[in-house]
């Protein structure tokens, strides 16, 4: 009799396992090893300063989308481009190295070599979809079409060099500057850096280009921003269709000369002078398709698995605040061109909703050389690897706040400058390496005090980390790395 009791219960929770499992069938636990790949934009203005946004204090210029993404993530109080002019700095978003190590002085100038690992080929090797959307600067674009500022001439052919070469499954690219309005047609002279041989009304003189040959023809008036973005958000829906995780980059033109902006964009500045409607207005323009990729990534439902950066490539052009070069520096010395602080310190902006706490604050130096191995420790992609020297460091040890100080120091130079900055001090040369001078950056932001003279055992021991950094680039330069 107990026997049969037995037997009854022990079938009776049988059954009630089975009708569990069908009821409410386990849920698969996560594999602590398995690499989640998020989403990845990288936006870049062109020249906006580091005091051309709302969220920094700017008087008069609102960007209300970029202050939204600042305070929903984390603002880099210390932000450098890698260089002090836009074709470096580039090149250093795309592989994590200063340029110098493969050729690009400056603007115009080499190219990204084929050598070079870019982050469109690293996220690749992860199965990422791959866009470029904006301007390129890395090398020309065609063979045989005389475009831009090298284009098309025989004696630049070996720097062709474009993104579909390079890493990336759709592009949508100039080669260099185009007006912030209406990007295919020269604007009044008024606008700024118009050649004397242009005719207004008349093509500009630069094409965008979606693939070997192709020149785009379509939907190319009004704002160059808006343009851009008409482009980069049917790569992103396309890629979520796809089911595909995806790099976006979507390099604005503005605020970079010419600057032209659309009458709707001028309004909110209309008790300005017309130089600052048209400056203001183009970066209101940029703020609003921020604003509208930010609107779409929640619409699609990705926002949260989407890590979004945001940067200029240098400091404001010009020698002063005057016609439509009307960037500010927020009284840091120097602008476009110079590694004093006002040429290099840029908007710097983290957002990764569920990740990056709101409201964080990076005191520690950062650059964008940076942003290659942070989204390759992101991705899981291991360069370790590849011995070559890397310039970057991960970023989001800094931005969780569980590292407070950096250990590789920012190195820079440039057309006879040289710079080096670490968590407290920064020296400056504009000698080719020669006469450094020193200056506390955290209490002395404007570089007013030289202390070479006051702290010689400082000067000399980050003169001697430059060079050992300078003599790296140059053994780059030769090509020991490949």
């Amino acid at each position: 009799m107990i026997r049969n009791i037995t037997l009854f219960f022990n079938w009776l929770l049988v059954a009630v396992l089975l009708v569990s499992c069908l009821e409410s069938p386990k849920k698969m636990e996560p594999d602590p090893t398995e690499v989640v790949h998020p989403n990845i934009i990288l936006l870049m203005a062109d020249d906006q300063g580091w005091g051309d946004t709302g969220y920094n204090g700017h008087p008069h210029l609102k960007t209300p989308n970029l202050d939204a993404m600042a305070s929903n993530g984390a603002v880099f109080e210390r932000f450098y481009a890698a260089s002090a002019v836009c074709s470096p700095t580039r090149g250093s978003v795309m592989t994590g190295r200063h340029p110098l190590r493969y050729g690009i002085c400056t603007a115009n100038c080499g190219h990204i070599k084929e050598q070079e690992i870019t982050l469109g080929e690293t996220v690749k090797a992860e199965g990422y979809v791959t866009g470029h959307f904006g301007k390129w600067h890395l090398g020309t674009l065609t063979r045989d079409t005389l475009d831009a500022n090298r284009g098309g001439k025989k004696e630049n052919d070996e720097h062709y060099a474009p993104p579909w070469d390079h890493g990336f499954d759709e592009s949508f690219v100039t080669e260099s500057k185009v007006p912030t309005w209406g990007p295919m047609v020269t604007p009044p002279k008024s606008s700024g850096d118009v050649n004397g041989s242009l005719i207004e009304g008349q093509p500009f003189g630069t094409y965008y280009w979606t693939g070997p040959g192709k020149i785009e023809t379509e939907n190319l008036k009004g704002d160059d921003s808006r343009v851009i973005m008409d482009r980069a958000i049917p790569f992103i829906e396309n890629a979520i269709k796809r089911d595909k995780p995806f790099l976006s980059i979507i390099w604005f033109h503005t605020p970079h000369l010419p600057v032209l902006a659309g009458d709707d964009d001028r309004m909110a500045y209309a008790d300005l002078s017309e130089d600052q409607q048209h400056y203001y207005g183009v970066i209101s323009a940029l703020d609003k398709q921020v604003g509208r990729l930010r609107d779409k990534l929640k619409e699609l439902g990705i926002a949260e698995n989407t890590v979004l950066f945001y940067t200029s490539d240098n400091g404001p052009e010009g020698k002063s605040v005057t016609g439509r070069t009307q960037g500010l520096t927020k009284g840091l010395k120097g602008r476009k061109r110079s590694l004093c602080e006002g040429g290099i310190r840029v908007p710097g902006i983290m957002e990764w909703p569920g990740k990056i706490k709101p409201g964080t604050r990076v005191e520690t130096p950062c650059f964008t050389s940076d942003y290659y191995p942070t989204i390759a420790n992101i991705i899981g992609s291991d360069l370790v690897k590849d011995h070559r020297p890397y310039d970057g460091t991960d970023l989001l040890p800094f931005v969780n706040g569980s590292v407070k100080e950096r250990l590789k120091p920012l190195a820079f130079d440039f057309q006879g400058q040289g710079a080096l900055i670490d968590n407290e001090f920064k020296i400056y040369s504009k000698d080719k390496g020669e006469n450094f001078e020193l200056y506390n950056i955290l209490d002395d932001a404007a570089e007013s005090f030289n202390l070479a003279n006051e702290n010689p055992e400082k000067l000399q021991e980050m003169v001697v980390e430059w060079r050992k950094w300078k003599t790296s680039a140059e053994n780059s330069a030769e090509g020991s790395d490949y």
